[in-house]
């Protein structure tokens, strides 16, 4: 998996092929929004994110930054969880507030900043009151 937060796509080149740019804003702070998180990453048709704010604008770009699906605005629909999926559905982007599942072991997981990492596991109680998770981190010069 490569992962970069800050590399330029051009210097990716020939390091694990095509990649993807996305961009997480919360778009009610200040005068423009404000960023939530940024990563490239390889092309995912999911990404989880990690304490999102109740309204989020993403927008993903292609390695030459063209862009290829957007979402806005995305509101938390019901109670606030600590896990978000984002998924990408041809030209737009969807939200999910729920809890992971053994299925979502193995999916990539965006934290505020923009650090991606992989899901490795997970598990709540069931009345919400508390829960448990491991996310390797990962990443390579």
């Amino acid at each position: 998996m490569t992962i970069s937060s800050a590399a330029p796509a051009a210097d990716r080149r020939g390091r694990g092929g095509p990649t993807q740019t996305w961009e997480l804003w919360y778009p009610g702070a200040a005068a423009t929004g404000l960023l939530v998180a940024r990563a490239r990453i390889d092309p995912t048709a999911a990404l989880w994110l990690h304490a999102a704010p109740e309204r989020l604008a993403v927008t993903v770009r292609e390695g030459d930054d063209r862009v290829i699906a957007r979402g806005e605005p995305l509101d938390r629909a019901g109670a606030e969880l600590p896990m978000t999926r984002l998924g990408l559905h041809g030209g737009a982007v969807t939200r999910e507030d729920r809890w992971p599942t053994a299925a979502d072991h193995g999916a990539l997981v965006i934290l505020p900043g923009g650090e991606v990492g992989r899901l490795l596991s997970w598990w709540n109680a069931a009345d919400g009151s508390e829960w448990r998770w491991t996310l390797e981190l990962y990443n390579h010069r």
